[in-house]
């Protein structure tokens, strides 16, 4: 039998022009007085333009000067360093209306220019919708003000008039009053989750060490709901301190491991804890007037089957749920929680698993005057 020889770089040349035409993704070049140098095929598509009538032309003419991208660019020039932002939104004549992840990085050895590349990819739409979630929040918010009020009044009489019917009652007649009071239990203790929402409270934060809560929220699944998973800890020893309220750090971590946990299967379990820190990662905040800074990343990974695609793109909305038993209500908890501390919140999952990534704002001089 011949022997193969492995196939050297010089026997099977590839040009980078065939790489990046290859692409999906929207990849062009300009320089830092906006005038286009490069094209590659998926970027003629996005401008509806061919590379020679794109090609020392000037960005305005495609993008608007006052628009996300142009300050995009701008910031990698002076910054020599790469940006992205999610969620960015193109409304031209040329793009049409679409929501896309931007990466804007210096080009080698010419740092007057800046290759950008455009993609409409999942997470920059699902972290579009997570910042959208803060609706459906204040809907459950109004939502348990009225229960509690309306609810748990004409519920505790309820219960308390099964409890004089139960001193008279014989045979199957104490079963039913039984379960009366144990039903009326029940909507109260939902409502006593919901009413969770309702507290809009000015957030005490400070520094808080994003290890010291992991290291907290391990300690307290090894010991209880996730005994025999197996632990794995991928974590940046560098990252500077979350500017947030560690209590309500520990209940969105606790909640995301016990889910994972949950998640994961009866043998070869495993919850995968991650932190890192991503430089350049601009998100717009509803109400914020400028993008704000998100450089912060914990991420609680399972190796379970994964989200049911039809639950997945409404996940963090109230009452749903993949468990037979759930409420619904602990992500969006999760969500309030994250949006409160001025971060968002995302999910990737596949048949292999389910990955939550939080993204959260540093402690700086600045966050301490504000708070």
């Amino acid at each position: 039998m011949a022997e193969v020889l492995p196939v050297t770089a010089l026997e099977f040349p590839i040009k980078a022009e065939e790489v990046l035409s290859a692409l999906g993704a929207a990849i062009f070049v300009v320089d830092q007085s906006f005038e286009l140098r490069y094209a590659n095929v998926a970027a003629e598509q996005l401008f509806q333009s061919s590379t020679a009538s794109l090609v020392g032309r000037d960005l305005s003419q495609f993008l608007p000067i006052d628009g996300p991208v142009h300050s995009l660019i701008s910031q990698v020039v002076r910054d020599q360093a790469p940006i992205s932002e999610y969620g960015v939104r193109l409304d031209t004549p040329k793009t049409g209306n679409r929501i896309m992840a931007v990466h804007g990085a210096p080009l080698i050895d010419r740092s007057d220019s800046v290759v950008v590349l455009f993609q409409e990819e999942t997470r920059a739409l699902k972290i579009g919708r997570q910042l959208e979630n803060g609706y459906s929040v204040r809907s459950v918010t109004a939502m348990a003000a009225l229960l509690a009020h309306e609810v748990k009044n004409p519920l505790s009489g309820i219960r308390g008039a099964a409890q004089l019917l139960e001193q008279n009652a014989l045979g199957d007649d104490v079963g039913l009053t039984q379960l009366i009071r144990d039903e009326a239990d029940r909507i109260v203790a939902l409502v006593d989750r919901m009413e969770v929402f309702s507290d809009n409270r000015p957030l005490e934060r400070e520094g808080v060490n994003i290890h010291s809560v992991l290291e907290h929220v391990k300690r307290l699944a090894e010991n209880g709901f996730a005994k025999g998973i197996m632990f794995t800890e991928k974590y940046d020893p560098s990252l500077p301190l979350v500017n947030g309220h560690r209590d309500q750090l520990v209940q969105v971590l606790l909640n995301l491991v016990k889910n994972a946990a949950e998640a994961s299967p009866e043998s070869n379990g495993e919850i995968v804890l991650s932190t890192a820190y991503q430089p350049g990662v601009r998100v717009k905040i509803p109400g914020q007037i400028s993008r704000v800074q998100l450089p912060l990343v914990v991420t609680v990974a399972d190796n379970g089957v994964g989200v049911p695609e039809d639950l997945s793109s409404n996940l963090f909305d109230p009452f749903v749920t993949t468990k037979s038993n759930g409420s619904g209500l602990g992500l969006a908890l999760v969500a309030k929680i994250v949006s409160g501390h001025g971060g968002v919140i995302d999910f990737e999952s596949n048949n292999q698993g389910t990955t939550f990534r939080i993204m959260l704002p540093i402690l700086t001089d600045s966050s301490l005057v504000h708070d």
